[in-house]
């Protein structure tokens, strides 16, 4: 930062510090100084309301006067400035005695714009990463002006450090296939902790990963670990899993298929031992209970299922590219909501699907059978794969659970499509 002009000179410092060192004239001093941070004159009267009486004798004992005796207190700082030229106690006047006093000044107007200018620059790999995913553009823009950096960061310096460290996760994510957070962060970011709960470098990067996935706002160690899987990220192998129905190609998924009975995989299980060969089709369905409805009717009959359970884990999100690389057609159905056109979405980025009686002409006729339906909610989401969709809930304005059209679903799977 520059400096004022004013700088430490020749001064008589055993005679100044005797003349102006004195606490009661402290205020004085302050009120001098920063008059030069700000660049103003030293010229004119300062006041001090309510003075001590070892202000006003100190005061007095400067200008050889009593300065008053009213409430306040007023000293003319042009009388310092020449008391002090002609005492030769700072030939240089009053702004050189408090510089040597209490330091050289650093002027304000230039402070503050140089550490907006350190600011800016702390923002340049976040400002790289944007260009890279013009997706993240909204969410860096936000960064600026909503404080959450200067929170966690406190400084320029140390916000360029955090945002340098997730601009490099977030330009990494998702990871395919999945790892655990520490493995993730001791090869990128040089610490198996980077990214442990409550750091500043956690937080900053699971507001990224939400602008990157579209993952619904939420809290709590639960939704933490889902939203970390919805770029790959685990805590571990085994909280992950995929719920099925007659899916086969291991041992186990074999026995379980020949009772028809659904089956809980792990993330470990479908890193070590994927289930081959795939079926040439299999459906999804966003949850359990038409999974389990589908168990009961059919049992071992039932077309290959597997169930969302809401936002895709990193389970699911390992067995169904797994599924669709080996040659399954993967057909999809969700709640018509916000929530379940976000889910969708957040699939059809990770693997390709057609829709399984989910589409503006299906959603037309379940609200058109049901006699009565909870209200719609919520922030509007787009559905890509049908751009009438979107339109048709906004024009009907009811939500229709997946449960509501059940019959239907169930009617497809003994034998395949429908």
């Amino acid at each position: 930062m520059e400096l004022t002009p004013v700088t430490a000179v020749t001064v008589d410092d055993v005679r100044l510090r005797r003349l102006l060192g004195d606490p009661g004239l402290a205020w004085l001093v302050d009120r001098a100084r920063r008059r030069l941070e700000r660049e103003q004159p030293l010229a004119g009267p300062i006041s001090l309301s309510a003075p001590t009486v070892e202000q006003r004798a100190a005061s007095e004992r400067l200008l050889g006067r009593a300065p008053g005796s009213g409430r306040s207190l007023s000293v003319r700082l042009d009388a310092v400035d020449d008391l002090l030229r002609r005492s030769g106690i700072s030939p240089a006047g009053l702004a050189a005695a408090v510089v040597a006093l209490t330091g050289p000044i650093t002027l304000l107007g230039t402070a503050r714009a140089e550490e907006q200018r350190a600011w800016q620059e702390a923002y340049v790999s976040m400002d790289a990463l944007a260009e890279e995913n013009p997706a993240l553009q909204g969410w860096v823009d936000r960064l600026r002006s909503d404080g959450l950096v200067r929170r966690l960061a406190g400084t320029p310096a140390a916000a360029a450090d955090l945002l340098g460290r997730a601009a490099t996760a977030l330009r990494a994510l998702p990871v395919e296939p999945p790892v655990s957070i520490p493995t993730f962060s001791a090869q990128l970011l040089g610490s198996a902790h980077a990214l442990g709960d409550g750091t500043p470098l956690c937080t900053l990067t699971l507001s990224g990963v939400r602008a990157l996935t579209g993952f619904p706002d939420g809290s709590g160690a639960q939704w933490r670990r889902e939203l970390w899987a919805s770029v790959g990220l685990l805590r571990d192998e085994l909280s992950s899993t995929a719920l099925t129905l007659n899916l086969r190609g291991t041992p186990a998924l074999d026995w379980m298929a020949d009772a028809g009975e659904p089956a809980v995989l792990t993330l470990r299980q479908l890193i070590r031992h994927p289930p081959l060969p795939a079926p040439p089709t299999v459906w999804i369905c966003e949850n359990p209970a038409t999974l389990a409805a589908a168990a009961d009717t059919y049992g071992a009959d039932c077309a290959p299922l597997v169930c969302l359970q809401g936002q895709p884990s990193a389970a699911a999100l390992t067995l169904l590219p797994h599924l669709h690389v080996h040659g399954s057609a993967l057909r999809y159905h969700g709640d018509f909501d916000w929530g379940g056109l976000r889910i969708a979405a957040a699939l059809l980025r990770h693997v390709p699907w057609s829709p399984w009686r989910y589409t503006a002409a299906h959603y037309r006729a379940a609200v058109h059978a049901l006699p009565t339906g909870p209200p719609l909610t919520g922030t509007r989401a787009d559905a890509p794969w049908d751009p009438d969709l979107a339109a048709a809930l906004e024009d009907s304005g009811v939500r229709v659970e997946e449960e509501a059209v059940l019959n239907d679903l169930l009617s497809d799977l003994p034998s395949g499509p429908g």
